[in-house]
């Protein structure tokens, strides 16, 4: 673990009382309702001591993952009113939440480092930054210390081990969740591989420590605010990315409660990957296999409403062909010669099913070593000007494709609809460190010894015609996009340059069956469009990243608006 901040950051729970709270030392330790506090790695039960003595719950409880700890969950859950049985599935439940909690919070969501560029680029001119937001060491230390003492009171504590990805693989890691949410409990059983299995292969290891909090204590002083425990007007998520630590206040929505998924498997894991030498990624991974059984694996990074998971789990209309899902939501990649690797609800509504019920699940979903990478696929939602597919000429191309990413704002975040919005690789609230830096690690792996990289693809379903009708039937129909790029990878000569990448020459994709699809408009480049795209991408990269942007990105812009101008 990094040693504790010199401006005061006290997250150190080895050397320091957490949070800086040394009166706490007098408290006792809540008493467990299940489990054994002794029992637990000496790492882990230091950690729940000190934050149990912090936030002060009723009980602790450490968590097993059994089916009858679920099955007592809940029901806890359903006595609350927090969740109610849907008839119509097997173990389906409804969880209605305030009106106030039903997103990502963006704006309060934070990298805290000793510098701000660290976290951040530092934007042109005076700007406001758009690529995270960066809290200093001693700023987080004051709105820890406003929120976390006694705000589990009368609640319990639930102790969470989990593991992102299958126990025991070299590619997992394990992160030690603390709770006062039964929902949050059963959703990362869900979500992780939950219970005591993670910490017999944790033993003395590492862990990413994780404290979560709905920020409604029942002290007996009045009623709570809502049924479901929030507290808005407090809600902050932080992230400690030089310690491993992750402390998540007020908020029981999953991207900011759930502390495993955004929080862990892409903000903290980009920076480990960073470290390391692999890539966290939001990204879905897709098994596809072709009619004379030849299999490939693509990973693709589209922004919310953009065909993610519809893409993960795909029902393709050509015949033949096979697609399973790996993954639907995020990645971790590492390259070696192998090549790896008017609606009745919210619109932000969300479900949590487990993998393992999908009937399309790859049968190497849960493989310890990972499945090969052959391709990767960004993507977006862009009614005009984008063609439906293309390819990039090289890494470098694709790497600034990917930076250049944009696609109509969705309901994931705070952002109202139908703006077109920057999203760099899929990553834009997500990125663990400064944007720029993070460009020049996915540039580095060209340079990595024995890297077998993979080729890169971008795709558009949701481009319009005049009268607002789309061009393309998109869902199942999408499989001859993917039929397009495996041959592809197969090495067939199927494209044809233009000034953005290659696009398939004329009659290279299948469209049989299909009916009338107006490919000319489908494919084509209008010049005053990609004119102002790239007006558009370079007062972004320049603003934006300003000074941290890769000279290899700007030359790739530079290049591309010579080919815009020769159009």
């Amino acid at each position: 673990m990094a040693t504790a901040y010199r401006p005061g950051l006290r997250l150190n729970w080895h050397v320091m009382s957490p949070w800086g709270w040394s009166s706490h030392r007098s408290l006792q330790t809540p008493p467990v309702l299940s489990g054994d506090l002794g029992q637990l790695p000496a790492e882990v039960q230091d950690f729940v001591e000190r934050s149990a003595r912090l936030c002060q719950p009723e009980g602790i409880h450490i968590c097993d993952g059994t089916e009858a700890e679920n099955t007592a969950t809940l029901t806890l859950l359903e006595q609350q009113g927090l969740i109610r049985k849907l008839p119509k599935y097997n173990n389906c439940w409804l969880a209605r939440t305030d009106p106030k909690d039903v997103a990502r919070v963006e704006s309060k969501t934070v990298i805290v480092t000793p510098s701000q560029r660290d976290t951040v680029p530092l934007p042109a001119g005076g700007a406001r930054g758009q690529l995270g937001n960066w809290m200093s060491p001693a700023e987080f230390q004051r709105a820890v210390d406003e929120r976390f003492p006694g705000c589990m009171q009368g609640r319990t504590m639930y102790v969470l081990p989990f593991s992102m990805g299958p126990v025991g693989s070299p590619l997992s890691r394990i992160g030690v969740q603390l709770t006062d949410s039964a929902y949050v409990v059963a959703s990362m059983r869900i979500m992780t591989r939950l219970g005591t299995p993670v910490l017999r292969a944790l033993g003395d290891g590492d862990f990413v420590k994780c404290l979560h909090s709905v920020g409604q204590p029942l002290t007996g002083q009045g009623e709570p605010v809502s049924q479901w425990p929030c507290n808005p007007e407090k809600t902050l998520i932080g992230h400690v990315p030089d310690q491993r630590e992750i402390v998540s206040f007020g908020s029981g929505y999953g991207g900011n409660s759930l502390l495993g998924k955004k929080c862990f498997a892409l903000r903290i894991a980009s920076r480990l990957a960073r470290a390391e030498g692999w890539l966290a990624e939001h990204m879905l991974i897709l098994g596809i296999t072709n009619p004379a059984g030849k299999k490939r694996y693509v990973a693709a990074a589209f922004p919310s409403a953009c065909g993610k998971t519809n893409l993960a789990m795909m029902r393709p209309a050509l015949p033949g062909w096979k697609m399973e899902c790996v993954g639907d939501d995020i990645a971790w990649m590492r390259f070696d010669s192998e090549g790896d690797k008017e609606p009745c609800a919210h619109p932000n509504s969300r479900f949590c099913a487990p993998a393992r019920q999908c009937p399309i699940m790859d049968p190497a979903w849960e493989a310890p070593e990972g499945v090969p990478i052959d391709a990767i696929i960004f993507g977006g939602r862009r009614p005009k000007g984008v063609p439906l597919i293309y390819e990039a000429f090289n890494w470098c191309h694709g790497v600034f494709v990917g930076s250049a990413m944009r696609s109509e704002s969705t309901a994931a975040a705070e952002h109202k609809g139908k703006v077109i919005m920057h999203d760099p690789f899929a990553m834009r609230p997500f990125f663990g460190y400064n944007f720029g830096h993070y460009l020049e690690h996915w540039l580095s792996m060209e340079g990595r010894k024995g890297a077998r990289l993979p080729r890169i693809f971008h795709v558009n379903w949701f481009r319009r015609d005049e009268a607002g009708r789309f061009l393309w039937p998109g869902f199942g129909e999408n499989a001859r996009v993917l039929d397009w790029i495996c041959r592809r990878l197969e090495g067939e000569d199927s494209a044809r340059e233009t000034p953005i990448g290659l696009v398939p020459k004329e009659g290279a994709l299948d469209l049989s069956g299909l009916g009338a699809i107006d490919t000319t408009q489908l494919f084509s480049l209008p010049k005053d469009f990609w004119e102002q795209e790239v007006r558009d991408i370079r007062s972004y990269l320049t603003e934006q990243v300003n000074q941290d942007l890769p000279k290899e990105v700007l030359a790739e812009l530079e290049a591309l608006e010579g080919r815009v101008r020769r159009m």
